[in-house]
């Protein structure tokens, strides 16, 4: 399947409704900032961004009028602070805003701000973006449900997100997976698996070669391979099952030839199962927190009444539990798939505990 045909033209941007907000403000997500998205926007000119290989990579480097300039590197450098300090301004002198990129593909259309340390060249990103609802459900849900924390500020209609360091999935496949040797190749494959399943269960969608990224971890006398999401755009939107496992996007498919040629079905079962295990873990871990967002995102409006009745029949389909087909919001669907996680983990744990006892 085309991926035109799987994913829908367009997936609109869903406002931060009262309880969300309140939500964002009770767990210090809510700071107020000194720049908005649109302060950004008053660029008076761009040139294009090439990668290495002299390849567009659909980003161009803005610049401002000289008063524009002054103002918005000073807020940038404050966000800075906000984000990664205490937010006060002592180190300000020691740090320079060296670019603001505006990438012109998708639908968020984020700036990446690049600063640097001037004492010793370090440098990082920051990205600034509007607000869009699934977006701040998919940042929460990957900080509570992945192995991986993230940090990010909302502020009215805007998001500010820290840089998710790694290789990006398609530049890895096309670089640096031919020379993977055969156990790094089995270790992808693996985390491929373990990937895919993650996204499906928490209903993350879009998950093509370029919205992830691949972390080596040298661990001894090998390197271990990580894969993490760095967008978080189509959180519970889309109808078609398919979109949230990224084994059915045409990007992916040298990853799904690495499982299919590295793994036999009983070790990719076992993954899948390790997986869920882990995520209802990270479920009765996160605790109330998690249980406010879910209310909250029952509530909300963050896809259209088409894409709710597609995706509910698809997942009855799949469980054959008919809680699924009461459902009239996706955040009623994302919590009952995620309750279906955890019911099944504590029932199979309390099987496995009555069978010790007895």
């Amino acid at each position: 399947m085309s991926d035109e045909k799987l994913m829908s033209k367009k997936k609109p941007a869903y406002p931060v409704g009262d309880a969300l907000d309140g939500y964002l403000e009770k767990y210090s997500r809510k700071i107020e900032i000194p720049i908005f998205y649109e302060d950004l926007l008053r660029f008076s000119g761009s040139v294009v961004v090439y990668d290495a290989d002299d390849v567009d990579t659909l980003w161009v480097r803005v610049y401002y009028s000289e008063f524009d300039r002054n103002e918005i590197d000073k807020s940038l450098k404050e966000v800075y602070s906000i984000l990664h300090s205490d937010g006060s301004n002592s180190i300000n002198p020691y740090l320079n805003v060296d670019a603001v990129d505006y990438c012109t593909f998708g639908n968020s259309k984020p700036f990446r701000i690049k600063v640097r340390n001037i004492l010793n060249d370090n440098f990082t990103y920051f990205y600034v973006k509007k607000t869009d609802a699934s977006r701040v459900y998919g940042l929460e849900l990957e900080h509570m449900l992945s192995p991986y924390n993230l940090n990010f500020l909302v502020y009215k209609d805007t998001l500010i997100e820290e840089h998710i360091a790694g290789i990006p999935g398609d530049v890895f496949i096309k670089d640096f997976l031919p020379k993977c040797t055969e156990p790094e190749k089995a270790q992808l494959a693996k985390e491929f698996v373990k990937f895919n399943e993650r996204c499906m269960i928490r209903l993350l969608g879009d998950m093509r070669s370029y919205n992830y990224v691949i972390v080596p971890v040298h661990d001894f006398d090998q390197v271990v391979y990580r894969i993490r999401a760095i967008d978080f755009d189509q959180q519970c939107f889309e109808g078609k099952l398919k979109v949230y496992r990224p084994q059915f996007f045409k990007e992916n498919y040298q990853m799904v030839e690495l499982v299919r040629s590295r793994l036999q079905k009983h070790s990719v079962d076992q993954y899948k199962v390790e997986e869920r295990s882990i995520v209802a873990k990270r479920i009765l871990s996160s605790g109330a927190r998690i249980k406010n967002l879910r209310e909250i995102c029952k509530q909300d409006t963050i896809s259209i009444p088409e894409n709710i009745e597609s995706l509910k029949d698809q997942i009855y389909d799949l469980t054959l539990d008919m809680d699924f087909k009461k459902c009239t919001k996706m955040g009623e669907v994302l919590d009952l798939g995620l309750d279906f996680v955890k019911r099944n983990y504590e029932d199979v744990s309390m099987k496995q505990i009555i069978e010790r006892k007895f």
